[in-house]
């Protein structure tokens, strides 16, 4: 199933539960823009690369458009278009004055050199400069980039438009970048968790998790856990799934990432060596996090899931049919439109320190998350309940009626 296909059958599921004016579905769905663009490299061996680079821009009713810059090889306009609308739902969810969009290059960026990166995003700025900004569309780090690629694309950009960090967001604290921002998406996942769990009767040192994906977001979820008392029993990367029964050492493990040259777990000796997709099948895993790339749990692979929570850090980590076996089963599913907008949430604050031209500490950062989270949390629950349906369809039945009331207030068709 492609990307787009399971983004619009969970539209669909949530919208059957509402009313809505016929056509408003199409124009709910269809992206405002999509854009194309050839990004030509030239490398150091003095050779010439093309790339190709995207930036669909899906809804801008609330607010300017906001999604992520993904560097990945496998990046492509399908994928692009269904996290674009994704965003738009994320944002509205969390209630962020934002819309939906998402970028990305088709390109494995372990294969660039730093200086080949930076090249890389400064053509790519070149391409698409004209229809980005601190008013229209604000990027942000995804998979593949990070705050340095952030910085350069903000250079390029106020080479063309002058001076205005709002331009985007994620970027270093020294380059007005927010505090929390690095951690923000990971702790979001953290918070959220912890509110589920109470909400479902559940101890934190009687919970055990295992995390799929030990990246930025999978790590910072892990620490945020750890701390609140969670055993992290298992976590995995490209190197493998690392198990412990009783937990694991958290911090360890982040040292050891953060030492590797590769910032991968492989070598850590402190825990069971296990293959990598083995994790998502551990019998004593009471809540499952995948963090690392969507479409992870499908129809062929559902069955070997025992876990009966799973929080969705990750985009589009499970398709549709396994969706609907895991609800029937009874399994509870926390969605990607809420569970990680805790990045887009504080990318919100750093644009807001960037217009006010003003820093906000850390404290209040953490402060703001947790009241923006938690307080989206309530609704889906309270409508998860009230109509009882999943935590899913609620959490989209609230972000399509954000942004249809927003639309045809607006008169957007």
């Amino acid at each position: 199933m492609h990307a787009s296909e399971a983004t619009q059958k969970y539209f669909h599921q949530a919208a059957d539960h509402l009313d809505m004016p016929c056509g408003l579905r199409e124009t709910l769905l269809l992206p405002r823009r999509e854009l194309q663009v050839q990004v030509t490299l030239e490398r150091e061996d003095g050779c010439l690369a093309n790339f190709v680079g995207f930036r669909v821009q899906h809804d801008n009713s609330r607010g300017p458009m906001k999604g992520g810059l993904r560097y990945h090889h496998e990046v492509d306009l399908d994928e692009t278009r269904a996290l674009a609308s994704l965003m738009t739902w994320k944002t509205a969810v969390v209630n962020l004055p934002y819309g939906g969009a998402k970028g990305g290059i088709d390109v494995d960026p372990s294969t660039l050199t730093s200086r080949e990166l930076e090249k890389l995003t400064r053509v790519f700025v070149d391409r698409i400069h004209d229809v980005v900004g601190p008013d229209t569309d604000i990027p942000a780090p995804d998979m593949g980039t990070n705050h340095q690629v952030m910085s350069w694309f903000r250079n390029q950009w106020e080479k063309y438009h002058g001076f205005n960090p709002a331009v985007i967001t994620g970027k270093p604290v020294e380059e007005y970048g927010a505090r929390g921002r690095e951690e923000a998406t990971g702790r979001g996942v953290g918070i959220l968790t912890v509110k589920l769990m109470k909400r479902l009767g559940r101890k934190p040192e009687d919970t055990k998790v295992a995390i799929q994906g030990f990246g930025n977001v999978g790590s910072h979820a892990a620490k945020f856990l750890h701390d609140a008392q969670f055993p992290i029993i298992a976590v995995s990367d490209i190197s493998g799934t690392y198990y412990q029964e009783d937990g694991l050492n958290v911090p360890e493990l982040i040292r050891h990432k953060f030492h590797h040259p590769n910032g991968l777990l492989e070598g850590f000796e402190h825990a069971k060596h296990l293959p990598m997709d083995s994790l998502l099948s551990l019998s004593d895993a009471t809540v499952l996090i995948p963090a690392a790339l969507g479409g992870v749990i499908t129809d062929d692979n559902v069955d070997s899931v025992s876990a009966p929570i799973i929080i969705e850090a990750a985009n589009g980590p499970i398709y549709p049919v396994a969706d609907k076996k895991l609800h029937d089963r009874g399994t509870v599913v926390l969605p990607d439109i809420l569970a990680n907008a805790g990045g887009v949430t504080v990318s919100y604050f750093e644009w807001v320190q960037n217009r006010q031209h003003y820093r906000w500490s850390l404290d209040r950062v953490r402060q703001e998350l947790d009241h923006t989270m938690s307080e989206a949390f309530e609704e889906v629950w309270q409508r998860a309940q009230q109509m009882k349906v999943p935590l899913r369809t609620a959490a989209f039945m609230i972000g399509i009626e954000r942004v249809q009331r927003a639309t045809e207030l607006g008169g957007g068709w």
